[in-house]
């Protein structure tokens, strides 16, 4: 069996409370292996915690992790900052991706790529060469790259350019925090496609799937089904598991 590309063990993050700057315990002990090609899928109601630990993953500082380790391939990346484990291969499609005005996507892309590669002189004929590439094998119109990120996406189109990011950045590990939210089934399905893709360039990813409904699931099958309530994985198990969420809901696992 490969080793863990992965792991989070007994994982407790806080947030602070704005009324009272109290801190509140989102995570109270999330354990998750990992391995190299596996997709994991985390399902959970609203207020479980699933964006919670996405972000505490990447290494947010509004979120902190009072116990529990973070490991990716072997390192302990618990106190690392944010730039830090995105240069190592870690990545995070945004639920709600970040406009940035006067910045074309392919400029964002290739600085990205230069401090993800670390190398600072990084040919902008090459980045652009593997832009166009990705963009053609999802699918994506040219001139994409030349609007500036995110401003004036649709939803689907905010979400493909994750999937892009995801491409041309070559990350080992993925974490797409509800890419699915908001999106219509011909959007989904494009989403859905193009994560295939990025997996059947480099099958070795691998890919934490947060959502709150299974539909993402029919199209990317997952090896692992997670179901996180109240801070807490309470049930693990196959593709069924996401089948059984969806026809009964989360009251079986609510305390």
């Amino acid at each position: 069996m490969d080793a863990p590309l992965f792991e989070i063990d007994d994982l407790h993050v806080t947030v602070t409370d704005e009324a009272t700057g109290a801190p509140i315990e989102i995570l109270k002990g999330v354990d998750l292996t990992v391995r190299p090609g596996e997709i994991h899928a985390l399902m959970g109601p609203n207020g479980s915690g699933k964006s919670t630990l996405a972000n505490a993953l990447l290494g947010s500082p509004e979120y902190q992790v009072t116990s529990g380790r973070i490991r990716f391939k072997g390192d302990d990346v618990t106190e690392w900052d944010p730039d830090v484990r995105a240069k190592a291969g870690m990545f995070l499609a945004f639920q709600y991706p970040q406009e940035v005005p006067g910045v074309p996507v392919r400029s964002f892309l290739q600085q990205a790529l230069a401090a993800r590669r670390g190398i600072e002189d990084l040919s902008a004929l090459e980045t652009r060469l593997a832009i166009m590439e990705w963009m053609k094998r999802l699918d994506m119109d040219p001139s994409f790259a030349d609007r500036y990120l995110n401003e004036g996406f649709s939803g689907g189109e905010k979400k493909r350019n994750e999937i892009l990011q995801m491409a041309v950045l070559e990350p080992e590990l993925a974490i797409l925090d509800e890419t699915d939210s908001g999106l219509d089934i011909d959007a989904l399905r494009v989403v859905a496609r193009g994560v295939h893709e990025v997996r059947a360039h480099r099958p070795e990813i691998g890919v934490i799937l947060i959502t709150h409904y299974q539909r993402i699931l029919d199209y990317l099958e997952p090896d692992v089904v997670h179901v996180l309530v109240a801070g807490r994985v309470v049930e693990r198990g196959g593709p069924e598991l996401a089948r059984q969420v969806e026809e009964e809901g989360y009251d079986a696992w609510q305390p």
